[in-house]
């Protein structure tokens, strides 16, 4: 498998975080959240739209009592001019990152910092309540098909951090990395970030690949120092 692009982490994030339900249309494939976050929710492109498309895309996302919420990615240029003209603001601009389970797996983590689990345990369930991922993400994480685990981090014998993984091809991705706010400067998204790595290489992945919001500096901050590389973005845009 040659290096993750752009186009091969959109693909990966509809297998490994999958919405609740799909329609594609010949302009555009939908998403059901079922409040699971913008990811499983926004509506994206399949070729050149209209007006009127989008106007009629508007109104199956009113259908599914979801908000007007279409993702734009690299290369979109003319659907993101066309929505800003037509009211919709950016939200959450998002980079994907990906690099190569063999360098990754370098960094191996301490001992006993991170044990494997499926299905997530309590204490992770709390962990991710607390960072506000609530019942609608974790039925995401149950949903997905293919390999999947959940990692918690530990120190000073207890409960530090949880990431979810999931495999699509050779490609690994992780979602919902998050650390006890207690935990936090401690290392542990670095510790749980090469498990996530030694445990897809384990199943035969060859690249580790996620998605993280442009205003979560500490994490890109982490990702970097981590060597992985940067290879294309995303944002949404929404109804003012």
């Amino acid at each position: 498998m040659t290096f993750p692009t752009a186009q091969t982490i959109y693909d990966a994030i509809d297998h490994t975080w999958p919405a609740a339900e799909y329609l594609t249309t010949e302009k555009w494939t939908f998403r059901r959240g079922t409040g699971g976050g913008s990811r499983v929710s926004a509506a994206t492109a399949n070729g050149d739209v209209s007006d009127d498309d989008i106007v009629e895309a508007e109104a199956q996302m009113m259908r599914w009592s979801q908000s007007g919420l279409f993702m734009i990615r690299d290369g979109e240029t003319d659907l993101d001019q066309q929505l800003e003209r037509l009211g919709y603001v950016i939200k959450d601009p998002v980079t994907l990152y990906a690099a190569p389970l063999e360098e990754l797996t370098q960094q191996r983590p301490p001992p006993v910092s991170s044990f494997v689990s499926w299905p997530p345990l309590a204490s992770q369930k709390e962990i991710w309540a607390d960072g506000g991922i609530g019942p609608e993400r974790l039925a995401i994480m149950g949903r997905a098909e293919g390999p999947k685990t959940t990692l918690l981090g530990r120190a000073k014998d207890t409960p530090a951090g949880t990431v979810y993984v999931g495999i699509s091809g050779a490609q690994a991705m992780i979602h919902a990395l998050e650390v006890h706010v207690d935990m936090r400067r401690s290392g542990m998204g670095r510790i749980l970030t090469t498990a996530a790595a030694v445990w897809a290489k384990g199943q035969g992945a060859s690249y580790l690949s996620l998605a993280t919001t442009d205003a979560n500096v500490a994490a890109n901050r982490l990702y970097s120092s981590l060597g992985m590389q940067v290879v294309g973005q995303y944002r949404y845009r929404i109804k003012r």
